[in-house]
């Protein structure tokens, strides 16, 4: 397939994902496309997530302590999530907050989780599909209870998290968060809801708010973009620029060529190994600058 159809498609895929394309019509234009059902099927395997697809960093890394936890926003209100922490991590070490994308937390996220870990923090990737049962097996369907989320809730939530962690009780912790997709855009939500609870921020490719809430921001703030995504661009610039106008700590970088997710690994078609190697070199260093680590022994 040429990059002209192979773009189409991926644009189209996107499409699909974030602006409620209807599946059979996302098909048939697939189809189309592809030029026949069967090269469609197997476009949409490259260019969707591969929920089987090698963790990068394993789940029984022994230098690293991981388990599934839960805990309490607020009185009668729960959110679980996947932490990983190096085994000699410090309860009161900075945290870093990992958001999932809109297919809910998976094996892939946790993955990324464990990879915060390995750089020497402790990590946390709450559900934020815990309220309304929590993350499907089925990324279809995952996809459509995040579209349907209260979406002033879902930030009171991660607020109530970041809060609490910063407070006395919560160990007084320098908190840092980054996202991917939705969760980027949870991230700069986050940082406009959070004031100064929340140190630093990273958002991959996440839509933004309104710029005339960028003097609320107290975060270090790094964006993330994809040359290619227009669609998360056309909100993500100007929210930069506002953050600029406004003062405020914060640091882009706009890869060349490169697609929307092309962070996620299990993406063979978006995924681009040297942008995201940069990026992930950048979302470490970021917060290096900004949270105390600790190291992880080799």
């Amino acid at each position: 397939m040429n990059k002209d159809l192979r773009q189409a498609a991926i644009d189209l895929y996107d499409r699909y994902t974030h602006e409620g394309m209807d599946r059979r019509l996302f098909m048939a234009e697939l189809t189309k496309i592809a030029g026949g059902a069967a090269a469609a099927n197997a476009l949409l395997v490259g260019i969707a997530a591969n929920p089987a697809a090698a963790a990068i960093v394993p789940a029984d890394d022994p230098r690293l302590q991981t388990r599934t936890i839960q805990w309490e926003l607020i009185p009668g209100r729960r959110m679980s999530g996947y932490g990983a922490a190096p085994v000699n991590a410090n309860p009161k070490s900075p945290l870093v907050i990992v958001i999932h994308e809109n297919r809910g937390l998976n094996e892939h996220i946790r993955d990324v989780a464990r990879r915060v870990a390995l750089a020497g923090f402790s990590a946390v990737a709450p559900d934020f599909l815990t309220p309304v049962g929590g993350t499907p097996a089925d990324e279809t369907q995952a996809r459509e209870m995040i579209g349907k989320l209260d979406l002033a809730a879902t930030v009171a939530d991660g607020r109530a998290f970041i809060d609490w962690l910063s407070s006395p009780a919560g160990g007084s912790r320098r908190v840092g968060a980054v996202g991917f997709c939705w969760g980027g855009g949870m991230v700069n939500r986050l940082a406009v809801a959070a004031g100064s609870s929340l140190t630093a921020g990273v958002s991959f490719y996440g839509p933004a708010p309104d710029p005339t809430e960028a003097a609320k921001v107290e975060a270090a703030m790094l964006i993330q973009l994809a040359e290619l995504d227009e669609r998360v661009n056309a909100t993500a610039l100007p929210w930069i620029a506002a953050l600029k106008a406004a003062g405020k700590n914060v640091t882009s970088h706009i890869y060349p060529g490169v697609n929307h997710a092309f962070h996620n690994d299990t993406s063979v078609e978006r995924y681009s190994a040297a942008a995201a190697k940069i990026a992930w070199d950048n979302t470490i260093g970021f917060f290096t600058q900004n949270l105390d680590t600790i190291v992880v022994a080799a």
